[in-house]
């Protein structure tokens, strides 16, 4: 939650950004644990169906701290490898309120969601459901186990986050769906209990929604008519957010597509797995400039944050909002805001409209909470960023900044 006070300039809840900036140095991503929380009382207000679990998915942004809020505030985690499994374990997830997602999920992967007790593995695979098997009897653990579904669903988002399409890896098709149904129910150490289907990322449409839920009840009805009950219908997430001009979409209205089409089977638990739609907004991705610079062309205005820390617009053309945390009075300017690294995709906004700028002044890169921090890399050897959390008037460091020793500490 953010606001601008006259004198301090822009502020994350109760303490001015550009004192942030100062306290622990540029950049930084900054979280607002109050948005965090108000996203999900909203979430919690619309989905009313008795029972819904709400599975963060830590892969948006899986800082401990975080997580920690989430776990506290009763959320349950989804997670997409075994370092996450690892990561929601320690910020409190309850492993019984834990599902796993993926296409590659390994054996060892697979055995430490066993020993913990996980909710489920959401297998996507034949193949994977063998290995599944496998891991179960070595441990003696029976798997509980659901099958992701591929409905074949265009969501109408970006192509490089659409994941319920027939040429996706993600998922499998009805057909081969009953094949695996029918061959857990042969063994011991697979149990059964019902169907995940997760179409995509930034979903700002309900109508993807509703025609992923209608091809999960024809499944279900089939199952009913062959004695075969679903105790969990886990939709996934892809809940999209207004980082520009895009509608969100009310979850309330999103509720009752899922409640409408399942209407049937009050008893299966409903489970949401929102990543984006809790985090991106509860964070911002702070920057000092370092120069100005004109060509012919363009103006730039060149911060000391780059595609490393928010890869988000280099990899997606994606729009972030982009502020001064103290604006000087002055014409605004069109200009580019790019970093220092040495591409020229490097770059968080392009043609944006500013107040004038002056080295050492700070950018707030906004709507930065969710596949900011998590996306970032060392490209250019570059150390990545901290991270800060605030709660009212305090805040914590839940991050601190890496060091070019951190980066070759592994090396020989």
């Amino acid at each position: 939650m953010a606001q601008r006070g006259r004198r301090v300039g822009w502020r994350v809840e109760g303490v001015a950004a550009g004192a942030l900036a100062r306290r622990f140095g540029t950049p930084l991503y900054v979280y607002s644990r109050a948005s965090v929380l108000a996203r999900l009382r909203r979430l919690r207000a619309a989905f009313r169906r008795p029972g819904t679990l709400i599975c963060y998915a830590l892969k948006a942004n899986p800082n401990r701290a975080l997580g920690r809020v989430l776990a506290r505030a009763g959320t349950g985690a989804e997670v997409v490898s075994g370092g996450e499994l690892e990561r929601a374990l320690a910020a409190g997830f309850a492993p019984g309120r834990i599902v796993f997602t993926g296409v590659g999920k390994s054996g060892a992967e697979m055995a430490s969601g066993l020993r913990h007790g996980i909710l489920a593995f959401n297998v996507e695979s034949a193949e994977e459901l063998a290995a599944l098997e496998r891991s179960a009897e070595r441990l003696g653990r029976p798997a509980r186990f659901t099958v992701r579904l591929n409905p074949d669903v265009d969501a109408r988002t970006h192509p490089h986050v659409t994941t319920g399409r027939a040429e996706n890896k993600f998922g499998v098709d009805e057909s081969l769906a009953w094949d695996m149904i029918r061959r857990s129910r042969r063994s011991r150490w697979l149990d059964f209990k019902g169907l995940h289907c997760h179409i995509g990322s930034q979903i700002c449409e309900l109508g993807p929604f509703r025609e992923a839920a209608a091809a999960v009840a024809r499944v279900v009805r089939r199952l009913e008519g062959e004695g075969i009950a679903v105790a969990l219908l886990d939709m996934g997430g892809g809940f999209g957010v207004a980082y520009e001009a895009e509608r969100e979409l009310d979850p309330a209205r999103m509720a009752r597509v899922f409640s409408q089409a399942f209407s049937r089977w009050p008893r299966a638990r409903l489970i949401i797995e929102p990543g984006r739609y809790l985090t991106a907004d509860a964070g911002s991705l702070l920057a000092s400039v370092l120069y100005r610079k004109e060509t012919p062309r363009r103006r730039f205005v060149v911060v000391d944050a780059a595609m490393n820390d928010l890869a988000r617009p280099a990899l997606y053309d994606a729009f972030h909002p982009v502020i001064a945390v103290r604006p000087r009075p002055g014409p605004r300017q069109k200009v580019d805001v790019v970093g220092p690294v040495c591409e020229s995709g490097d770059y968080l906004a392009r043609q944006r409209l500013l107040p004038p700028v002056e080295p050492g002044d700070v950018l707030a890169v906004l709507k930065a909470g969710a596949y900011g921090f998590a996306m970032s890399s060392q490209y250019n050897s570059r150390p990545r960023a901290a991270e800060v959390l605030v709660s009212g008037r305090r805040v914590r460091l839940v991050r601190r900044r890496e060091t070019v020793e951190d980066i070759v500490r592994l090396e020989s």
